[in-house]
């Protein structure tokens, strides 16, 4: 059973948030408080698993109990509620500590993802190319309060708990690999691996091996037998970064490891049994790739059960401050951005996507005083 604190000095608010939440588990139990007061002497008598807080509320605001949470009970989650107009004092909750923050009104399926994802176990294993990661649990969020960003987050609630294949597709830097993480920790597998494939990273030669292992001698560098990708994200979520760039041989075995859910190792008769979930992703336009011959159409239909598509940042530029403001949280010491500078940033061409705009933020942390001016935009950013 979840116990949970509700502080939130609307009534029917605190009904909404209840009935849907209890519709979703009927083991959550909660707590109510109607002002930041309340809340606090709550966190101090009581233990929780998580607390969902409005920021705006009487006698000592969410920021106030938020700031208590974080030093009195540093492991539970908090989970904020804001306003439309309290954008800016939501991403600084973020930068204080809290676990995500929820717009009013609410979102059903965001605040259902959300707190499922709060509620999960805190450990889990990421497995990417090279390397096992061992976390405690946190996570990068996707930023954003765009209609785009809110479609993106209601269709991952939707298929995250199910079995089905997703497709992401979107261009270079606009978040595709958070989505498939978001996925991955929202679903029935997130106590099991995520391991990551960038199929356009790795030589021709080797993406087999990669994909399904190897036995010792299969070819001049086999020193020793090898597991693949597919049997490492047994029980887990096989992300497929880049799918668009495998080549049309190693198509046709992916095809057949999702049909039979089987895999052989490379100079290998034998068959290996795997339990996958395949996520894949790419920043091609795969039905013009099908047209060319590069894309199997019959992959194409195997991996596209649901089609996730990222819009460009270009495309939801009122999430441009949000971004901003986030990225500049991460960095020590934080630097005052001018209205007029974010306003500047949010006109400029961002074919980078997000990863660019997180580079220009911290390019102009690097380069700036204290408050960054319009005329730095001009001098680092701007050609």
């Amino acid at each position: 059973m979840a116990i949970i604190l509700l502080i939130e000095d609307e009534d029917s608010i605190r009904r909404v948030l209840k009935k849907v939440l209890l519709e979703d588990n009927s083991n959550y139990r909660f707590i109510e408080a109607t002002n930041g007061e309340e809340g606090i002497t709550s966190i101090d008598q009581h233990t929780f698993d998580l607390i969902l807080c409005d920021i705006k509320m009487p006698k000592k605001d969410g920021i106030e109990v938020l700031n208590h949470a974080v030093a009195k009970t540093p492991h539970v989650p908090v989970i904020m509620i804001s306003g439309h107009g309290d954008l800016a004092t939501a991403v600084k909750a973020m930068r204080i500590g809290a676990f995500d923050y929820i717009s009013k009104p609410p979102d059903l399926n965001h605040l259902l993802s959300t707190v499922r994802s709060a509620l999960q176990p805190k450990k889990s294993v990421v497995v990417s190319q090279n390397k096992t990661i061992k976390t405690n649990g946190s996570h990068q969020q996707m930023i954003g309060e765009s209609s785009e960003i809110q479609h993106i987050h209601s269709l991952i609630a939707k298929v995250a708990p199910t079995q089905a294949r997703v497709l992401i597709q979107g261009p270079n830097g606009s978040g595709k690999e958070l989505i498939a993480n978001a996925i991955h920790r929202q679903s029935g597998r997130s106590n099991g691996p995520f391991v990551e494939v960038n199929c356009a990273a790795i030589p021709s030669e080797l993406i087999e091996s990669e994909l399904f292992g190897h036995v010792k001698g299969a070819f001049t560098s086999a020193h020793k037998e090898r597991k693949g990708k597919f049997e490492t994200a047994h029980g887990g979520t096989l992300f497929l970064d880049e799918i668009g760039d495998m080549s049309l041989p190693t198509q046709a075995k992916v095809l057949r490891a999702l049909q039979e859910h089987k895999v052989q190792r490379v100079g290998s008769d034998k068959d290996t049994s795997v339990d996958v979930r395949v996520v894949a992703a790419t920043n091609k336009d795969l039905l013009e790739e099908i047209n060319a011959k590069r894309f199997r159409e019959d992959l194409f239909h195997r991996l596209a059960v649901i089609e996730i598509n990222v819009p460009p940042l270009n495309n939801r530029r009122s999430d441009i401050p949000l971004l901003i403001h986030f990225f500049n949280g991460q960095l020590t010491p934080t630097k005052e951005f001018s209205p007029d500078v974010i306003d500047q940033l949010q006109q400029l061409d961002w074919s980078g996507n997000v990863r660019q705009l997180r580079n220009v933020v911290e390019r102009l942390h690097i380069l700036s005083d204290s408050t960054i001016s319009v005329e730095d935009v001009n001098r680092f950013v701007q050609p």
